[in-house]
This record gives C-alpha cells, sequence and structure tokens, in this order.
C-alpha cells in the first residue's frame, strides 16, 4: 500500500508525514514506538480541542455583533427604546462559522492529507469525516436521549431548519456515494467537485429562508418595518418585561434570596455565585459557548459557568425547594429570569402571539370528589383559534386504579380565554397514602394552530400540572409548609402557609401564637394568636399576619410562629415552628444591589472573548483559571498534562482585540499545524500497528476529535429548553462536513489536476464508499426514528428525554447502530465481507 504511513517493508519503515518523524526512528523497537505515537496522538487531541476553545472563542465574539435597533415603547418619553441586537442571524452562525469551529480538525485534516499526498487522495481524511458523521449522529444522539432527567423532555423548535438539515445530513451522503460510484466511478470530475462544495452556500441559504419563515406562510409582512412604524401593542411580552440587564438581574438575585430558608447564614459571594449560576442556566447559548464549556471542563480550564461547593449545592437545593415548586416546567425543564436579547426575541415580542397554559401548576383533590376540574389560560393575542393537546401521565398514581387516563385537544375560540380539563378520580374506599399523577400541556402535531401560523400559538411556564388525590378517610397533620420565612416591612400583610398532608377529612381547627424574638408585636407586627380552620377537603391556609413598617431601626428583626394544637383528629408534623424575619427595605435593596453587583463582575470574567492578554496567561497557568478553591484531583492531573498547550496558545491575540478577527487567523494557523501533525501521527501509528486507515479513521481519529462535541451537545440538552442546540446542530454539521470537508479539496485537487494533466482527480471509491453507503442508511434509520418519537405517544411525542423504558430503547438502538457500522466497515476494510 501507498498511503501515508503504511508500511513498506519488515523494518517497518513508514511512509514519511507532513512533518514527521523528526528523526530516523526505523531502528526503535516497533511497540515502542507504537506507544509513542499513541500517547502522542491523545495528547495532541488534548492540544486541538484547546485551540478549538479559543477557536471558538474568537467565533463567539464574531457572531455576537451587535447594532442598535429602535423598538416602540409608547410607555417612553420619548416614544422608543433603543435596544441591541445581533447582527448575526443564528441560523447561518451555525452552519459557517460555528460548524467551520466545531468540525474544524476533520475538515483541516482532509484539506492538509491532499495537499501533503502531493494532491493524491488520502483514506484518513475522508474516513474521519464520515466516521465522525456516525458517532455524531448516533453517540452524541443517543447520549442526549438518555441523559435528559427522568420526567423531562425537549423538543425541537424550529422544525423546518432541522429538516433541512436533516434532509442534506442524508442527501450529502448519499451525493458523496453517487459521485464515486455513479458517475464517474473511482474519479472525481471538476464539475462534481464544484457542485459538492455549491451544496454548502445552498444548505445555508435554505436554512435561513427556512428560519426567516420564507419557505411557507409569511406571517408578518415585514419585522424590521413593523419596528420602525411602531405597530407593537402595549400588552407585548417586551412591556412586561425589564428593560435593562441588570433590573431583569436584580429580579432575579432579589426573587433568589426571598425563597432561602436561613439567608442570613449565605454570604454575598456566595449568594452572588448561586445567582450567576441560575443565570447562566436561564440564558440561551450559543453552539460555541456549550464547545468551550465542554473542552474547559476537561481540560480544567477557566469557568464559563460557576461552581458551587457542596454546601452552596445544598442551599440551591432546600433553599429554592418552595419557590420551585410555584414554577412549571417550560417543554421540561424550569425557565425564568433574563433572557439574552436577540433579533428572534425582539422580533417575536412584536408578533402577535398567544400564549396558553394552566391557572395553576398543582392542584389537590379528595378520593371521592369524583372528578377534579383543571383550569386551562390563554395569553396574548385572542382574535384567533388555538388549539393546545393534554394528556395525562402517572406518577405514583397509577391510571385505571386511582384515576381515568384522558388525552384531548382543548380549542380556544377567538376572545376565549378560559377551557376546563376534567379528569374522573376513581375512589377505591382503601386507605392508601396520597398519590400524585399529571397532566401535560403540548402543541397539537401537524402545526393545525392559526391557518398553519405555527409561531402564533406557544405554551406559557405552566404546561405540567401536579394533581394530589389525598385519602378521603385522615383529618391529616397539619405543620409549616419552612422552617423560615423572610418578608419586607413594607409587604402590608405578610401570609405565613400552613399545610395539611396525608389527609383533609373533615373540619380541622389549629391554634397558633407568635413569640417575640428581635422584632415586637404591635411594634413591627400584629398579631399575638389565633386559629386558622381548614374545611372538609382543604389542604392549606394561610396565618395573615399584618407587618408595621415604621422602624427606626434598619436591622432585620424577626419573630416565631408556633402551632399548637389541631382539631378534629388531626395531628401536627414536624415543622411546628417557624421564624419570620422581617427585612428593611432599604437593606434588603442594598443586599440586592450589592449581590447584583458581584454577580455582574462575576458573569463579566466568564463572557467568553472578554480577556486580556495578562488575563489569558494568568487563567492558562492555573488550575481551573484560578478557581482553586473547586478543583479536584481530576482537575490537577488534566492541568498537569495540558498546562503546556494552555501557555503556548495564550500568547494568540485575545478574542477581545479586532473584533475576534485576529485571534480568529491566529487560532486557524494553529490548528492548521496540530492537524497536520495529528495526520502524521495517526497515519504512522496505524502503520505500526498494521491498522488499515479507513479503520484508523472511523475509529481513533473520529472519536478523538467529537469527543468535546459529545460534551458539548449533552450539556446543551440539559440546559437548553428545546433540542436545537444538541441534535439540531449534529445534522447541520454532518452536511458541512461534506460539502466544505471534502468539497473544498477535492475542488482544489480537480483543479490542480485538470490544469497539469486535464485529467480528473482520482480517488479510490472501494472502501470509503462501503461505509458511506452503510452510514447513509443508519442515518435514514436514525433521523426517522427521531420523527417517530417526534409523533407517537409512546416516546413521549419528543426528541430526547421522554418516558424512561422507551428512551433507553432509543439510546442503545443508536449505540448499536453505531458498533454495528464500526463492525461492518472494519471486516470491509480488512477484506473480510466483500465491499463494492
Amino acid at each position: 500500500m501507498s498511503l501515508n504511513g503504511t508500511c513498506l517493508n519488515a523494518t517497518f519503515k513508514c511512509n514519511s508525514g507532513l512533518i514527521l518523524p523528526l528523526v530516523n526512528e526505523s531502528i526503535w523497537s516497533i511497540e515502542f514506538r507504537a506507544i509513542l505515537y499513541l500517547v502522542g496522538l491523545l495528547w495532541s487531541f488534548m492540544a486541538v480541542a484547546i485551540i478549538a476553545d479559543t477557536f471558538m472563542c474568537a467565533i463567539e465574539v464574531i457572531t455576537s455583533k451587535t447594532t442598535e435597533v429602535k423598538v416602540a415603547r409608547p410607555d417612553k418619553e420619548e416614544g422608543f427604546e433603543i435596544v441591541q441586537v445581533r447582527v448575526w442571524n443564528d441560523t447561518v452562525a451555525n452552519l459557517t462559522l460555528m460548524a467551520l469551529g466545531s468540525s474544524a480538525p476533520e475538515i483541516l485534516l482532509s484539506i492538509i492529507e491532499i495537499v501533503s499526498n502531493n494532491f493524491h487522495a488520502g483514506a484518513l481524511g475522508p474516513g474521519t469525516i464520515v466516521g465522525s458523521a456516525s458517532f455524531n449522529l448516533m453517540v452524541i444522539i443517543a447520549v442526549c436521549v438518555v441523559g435528559i432527567p427522568d420526567g423531562e423532555f425537549r423538543k425541537v423548535k424550529r422544525m423546518k431548519v432541522f429538516g433541512i438539515t436533516a434532509f442534506f445530513s442524508v442527501f450529502a451522503y448519499g451525493w458523496l456515494y453517487f459521485v464515486l460510484l455513479g458517475t464517474s466511478k473511482n474519479k472525481i470530475e471538476l464539475w462534481e467537485a464544484v457542485i459538492t462544495f455549491a451544496f454548502f452556500p445552498l444548505l445555508v441559504m435554505l436554512a435561513f429562508l427556512a428560519d426567516k419563515d420564507y419557505c411557507g406562510k409569511k406571517k408578518v409582512k415585514d419585522d424590521r418595518l413593523e419596528i420602525e412604524l411602531g405597530n407593537a401593542t402595549e400588552d407585548t411580552a417586551l412591556m412586561k418585561q425589564p428593560t435593562t440587564e441588570d433590573e431583569r438581574m436584580k429580579d432575579v438575585v432579589s426573587a433568589f434570596m426571598k425563597t432561602l430558608d436561613k439567608p442570613e447564614k449565605l454570604s454575598e459571594d456566595d449568594a452572588s455565585n448561586i445567582a450567576a449560576l441560575q443565570l447562566q442556566d436561564e440564558t440561551p447559548h450559543s453552539r460555541a459557548w456549550y464547545r468551550v464549556k465542554a473542552s474547559r471542563d476537561l481540560f480544567a480550564g477557566q469557568r464559563i459557568q460557576p461552581r458551587l461547593n457542596e454546601n452552596l449545592q445544598k442551599v440551591l437545593r432546600s433553599g429554592s425547594t418552595s419557590q420551585l415548586a410555584d414554577i412549571a416546567h417550560e417543554n421540561g425543564t424550569a425557565v425564568t429570569g433574563p433572557q439574552r436579547v436577540e433579533v428572534d426575541q425582539i422580533l417575536s415580542t412584536i408578533r402577535l402571539t398567544t400564549a396558553i397554559e394552566f391557572d395553576a401548576v398543582s392542584s389537590s383533590v379528595m378520593e371521592n370528589c369524583g372528578t377534579v376540574k383543571l383550569i386551562v389560560v390563554r395569553h396574548g393575542d385572542l382574535s384567533k383559534d388555538a388549539t393546545v393537546s393534554y394528556e395525562t401521565i402517572d406518577g405514583t398514581a397509577n391510571a385505571g386504579e386511582d384515576y381515568i387516563a384522558s388525552s384531548g385537544v382543548l380549542t380556544f375560540k377567538p376572545k376565549e380565554s378560559r377551557q376546563t380539563i376534567e379528569i374522573e378520580i376513581i375512589d377505591d374506599n382503601v386507605w392508601e397514602p396520597d398519590e400524585t399523577f399529571f397532566v401535560k400541556l403540548s402543541l397539537p402535531d401537524g402545526d393545525v394552530n392559526a391557518n398553519d401560523d405555527s409561531d402564533y400559538v406557544s405554551l406559557g411556564r405552566k404546561v405540567i400540572n401536579q394533581i394530589t388525590i389525598i385519602n378521603d378517610d385522615e383529618p391529616g397533620t397539619v405543620e409549616f409548609t419552612k422552617p423560615s420565612f423572610l418578608v419586607k416591612e413594607s409587604v402590608g400583610t405578610s401570609y405565613i402557609p400552613i399545610q395539611r398532608t396525608n389527609g383533609a377529612d373533615g373540619v380541622v381547627e389549629v391554634e397558633w401564637k407568635s413569640t417575640d424574638l428581635t422584632a415586637k408585636e404591635g411594634k413591627d407586627f400584629t398579631g399575638r394568636s389565633g386559629k386558622v380552620t381548614f374545611e372538609h377537603g382543604e389542604d392549606e391556609k394561610n396565618i395573615e399576619l399584618p407587618i408595621i413598617n415604621y422602624r427606626k431601626t434598619k436591622k432585620d428583626e424577626n419573630f416565631q410562629l408556633t402551632l399548637l394544637s389541631a382539631s378534629g383528629g388531626a395531628s401536627l408534623g414536624h415543622t411546628q415552628k417557624t421564624i419570620v424575619t422581617i427585612v428593611g427595605d432599604d437593606e434588603f435593596d442594598g443586599l440586592v444591589r450589592r449581590i447584583v453587583a458581584k454577580t455582574h463582575l462575576k458573569l463579566s470574567k466568564m463572557k467568553l472573548g472578554s480577556q486580556s492578554w495578562a488575563d489569558q496567561f494568568t487563567q492558562a497557568m492555573n488550575v481551573n483559571g484560578g478557581d482553586v478553591e473547586n478543583a479536584t484531583a481530576g482537575d490537577y492531573v488534566m492541568h498537569f498534562m495540558t498546562f503546556g498547550f494552555k501557555v503556548i496558545f495564550a500568547c494568540l491575540p485575545p478574542a477581545s482585540i479586532w473584533g475576534g478577527w485576529a485571534c480568529f487567523c491566529a487560532a486557524l494557523v494553529a490548528l492548521i499545524g496540530l492537524t497536520a501533525i495529528i495526520s502524521d501521527l495517526a497515519s504512522i501509528f496505524g502503520c505500526l500497528i498494521n491498522l488499515e486507515p479507513t479503520i484508523n479513521a472511523i475509529t481513533i481519529v473520529a472519536l478523538g476529535t467529537s469527543l468535546p462535541d459529545l460534551f458539548a451537545s449533552k450539556t446543551a440538552a440539559l440546559q437548553e429548553k428545546y433540542a436545537d442546540n444538541s441534535i439540531g446542530n449534529v445534522t447541520g454539521s454532518n452536511s458541512v462536513n461534506v460539502f466544505l470537508g471534502l468539497g473544498l479539496p477535492w475542488l482544489i485537487a480537480a483543479i490542480y489536476w485538470k490544469v497539469k494533466t486535464g485529467g480528473d482527480f482520482d480517488v479510490p471509491a472501494g472502501q470509503i464508499g462501503f461505509s458511506v453507503a452503510l452510514y447513509s442508511i443508519s442515518a435514514i434509520i436514525c433521523i426517522c426514528t427521531l420523527v417517530a418519537r417526534r409523533h407517537l405517544k409512546i416516546f413521549g411525542n419528543t426528541e430526547l428525554g421522554g418516558p424512561v423504558g422507551p428512551k433507553y430503547a432509543t439510546g442503545a438502538f443508536f449505540v448499536l447502530m453505531w458498533v454495528l457500522y464500526i463492525l461492518l466497515s472494519s471486516l470491509q476494510a480488512t477484506g473480510t465481507i466483500a465491499g463494492f
């Protein structure tokens, strides 16, 4: 065999690559050389991931460029507000610079291999592209499907864009098979190379048109014109949201501090860490952000998301419990707080849309109530018909035993804002603990809303209602919902909830009293004692205490509430006492302002592309970029292994200068050099262990270049509301890899041979043709499975997550397809089975 990196004789002297070997090593033992090259290959994969991190930072800065746009605001004195909107369309950015940054090693490897082989085709570059595509589509999506927590789900939002990229992810490899084995077998003619490369801008253009809804019925006359003419109504979502980032951050911090059971024990630094983490979790991120996060988490780099120690994680979990109970899951994940201002967000607030959600996130009913009625409300524009689907989901209560399963579609007529769902409850006259089930809202399949205007109807935050069936044969247990509460002195009246669990039979009276601590009754609050009455079937009531707002001192003051007794056979629970802390408005607001300032500082330091040259060196020389407190033993090991690369790459221009372009160009040059080294290392290593180049490409090299994408996609799947940033980008990358990663080097080589000899570019299709055909079949099956998951109830009508059994079955099926792809491709490469 003549491929670079294959063995030429019995002495195992391998062909020289573009850079390696540096010395004559043919007299060294084969085993030592193989280990040396394997270690070098793995180490180089780390280096590529780190420089790709820098490359993606530059891309994030470039694609985050903003411009000023005037948005109509009748509530403002000027009649408008100037907001910053992004210049780059997200879909175009994902398919161009983002795809280039994510797949740069594979694309550059293909180009470098052809150039270093004197414009002769090799197997390593194309094999790596096909191997990476199979790993991305089958393994990464499998991990994303099963990685969603039980009970949650993620759906693709931009179905038109996903449909186009999914089609091209199969078509690209079908076209590859066609040109290799169809029109001119084992040759790439110039027109074939031109068309292959031309598919890349065609893909970008079609995806952009789909994203802008030009591929179907146009929803608005002209988004930009709507902004300029001020045709936005006052009841748009934009009018209801805070207008500045600081205001949004203040709202989140304030709400979070109120949920804490013991806020006085949390330092401002710790509170700002938790607030920064919540803001990061709730803010949409780009593909570059997730790619950089994955790389830095793997190699102990500067974190772009706060890492909480174990104690702070407990605070976050326990402190926010009561608040989280009131937050519905939007499409499977809780999403509140500030959102990044982007073009699409601004435009979406101007369109006339309607949102549908439950009126409450939980309900409790007696076992003998017969039916439970759930209110579904509609907000926003009410001028058109709107439909929403609903279905029941088992919890600890089982359909057929505790309630009658139900599903259907609610239709809101024009100007109708409320609908009712009725679920029948089964009374079995047997004592049981309280049981729960859920009712979930979803958008109907087929986009039937508002005459195919699929974006007209959206789901609100409260899309899941938890119904608790209370056993009607017990009076229950009464207790406070939390051991402490925080109220502002200007609240007027504080409402301290008492809950009744494990039964709600009969009338129960609960006596309570207050005890002065630093707050005094009659001076700071009113109410020494009293009674709360639970009527039959009621499970939560409030103690109402007026708060007096004339204190001179600005320090926190508190008092204690104690439950004394419960009548009607009810018993008192564990939380019989609670501390109520009265916070002065000035003090509380000052605390919030200080935490907001620290949170803003932390987020600014973590923002991609904000570092200076000095910052780069400081972060490169310290584990986790300086966050030693949260560093683990694994972090120190990875930092030690990659320290040299971090320091070397810190010499590159930071992304904060020249709009990111200086960093982009410098990182691209570094990537080219590293990819050339990887090409040599992989080829010579394959030679030393007698591994076929095709097998080498679809296994070792493909996995080495794709692992960071695996972690990035999993993180995106967990943190995003939708599946677009996890599986949608896989299909886009797989298409770009062919059109750019093969189209560009083929075009270069085809032009070279046409000019030099007047002939065509020779590409032996044997092994790569079989691999492409096998992948194409697997890709069709994989995408059809995702479509089936979206439309079949057994899978939860979602691409990612859903019911436990089907989601794990899907993941196992995808991984099995990948294993079969590797196995059959390897058997064909070794001649065990016949190819084409």
